[in-house]
């Protein structure tokens, strides 16, 4: 018997995967409330965006509904939902992350070799989203459109490919839905004005602070889209820029889930 190459999964479906086994073995019953964000990073061992991105598959699967300031709970599953092909969708913090450590160096070299063309495709940009209203599709257009001008002004190809290949997976389920419950005309003013600034940072023939703004707008964007939509009252989400760097190559078991609230006083905080 011929051996079959062994897929590695991403930790996100991974998590999904065993969630969803306990809600098909009925541990959590249709209607009930699955632990909180915290409470199933915790018992995981693993970083909370990536207990997010698997409650939003499992979402976009149909399997729980979020209930923003309420809590998680277990739907009743569509008899005809679509299959998605989801082991070749990448989770929204996966991308994002991708997107600070690329574009940040894109911006860094754009501040050394932009020309008058490129800013002013830039500003063209920029003025465009000025002029929209977000959240809609022609938001989205112009911040691709402001993306790839910085890219552009690099004179490859390549890189404008990737980077608008990149940014085109905000269309993924997952990623809009994650967005459904974030974006908002607040969110866009401030990403806004963060774009504004790696702008003024490439205008300025300042490489190190072109890629601190790119940088810093992108690890903001993950920050905005890690805000608690769960039923806790702790503080808000942890800062992403503060995460570990540590790989999280397999999630731990989770422990047999009680019917009361897990205990979070003392959990150690992430």
């Amino acid at each position: 018997m011929p051996l079959e190459a062994v897929e590695a999964r991403r930790l996100y479906r991974q998590v999904a995967d065993q969630l969803r086994s306990l809600i098909d073995s009925g541990e959590y019953a249709v209607g009930s409330r699955l632990p909180t964000e915290r409470e199933l990073a915790e018992q995981l061992r693993i970083s909370r965006p990536t207990v997010r991105e698997a409650l939003i598959a499992l979402e976009v699967e149909g399997r729980v509904r979020i209930r923003v300031g309420s809590g998680i709970y277990v739907s009743e599953p569509a008899d005809a939902a679509p299959a998605l092909a989801a082991a070749v969708i990448e989770g929204p913090f996966e991308l994002l992350r991708a997107r600070e450590f690329l574009e940040s160096a894109i911006a860094e070299q754009a501040a050394r070799v932009a020309t008058k063309d490129d800013l002013a495709r830039i500003d063209a940009a920029l003025v465009a989203m000025e002029n929209v209203a977000h959240p809609g599709e022609a938001s989205m257009v112009h911040d691709r459109a402001f993306h790839i001008a910085i890219a552009g002004c690099l004179g490859n190809a390549v890189l404008v490919r990737v980077v608008g290949e990149l940014f085109d997976q905000r269309l993924n389920p997952y990623f809009a839905q994650l967005a459904h419950y974030f974006e908002n005309p607040g969110t866009w003013r401030t990403a806004l004005s963060e774009h504004r600034a790696v702008r003024d940072a490439i205008a300025a023939r300042q490489p190190k602070a072109a890629r601190d703004a790119m940088r810093d707008h992108l690890a903001h964007s993950q920050e905005r889209f890690a805000q608690n939509f769960g039923a806790e009252t702790a503080a808000a989400a942890p800062t992403m820029r503060k995460r570990t760097a540590r790989s999280e190559a397999q999630p731990a078991k989770p422990k047999r889930p009680s019917k009361k609230p897990v205990k979070s006083g003392s959990a150690r905080r992430r």
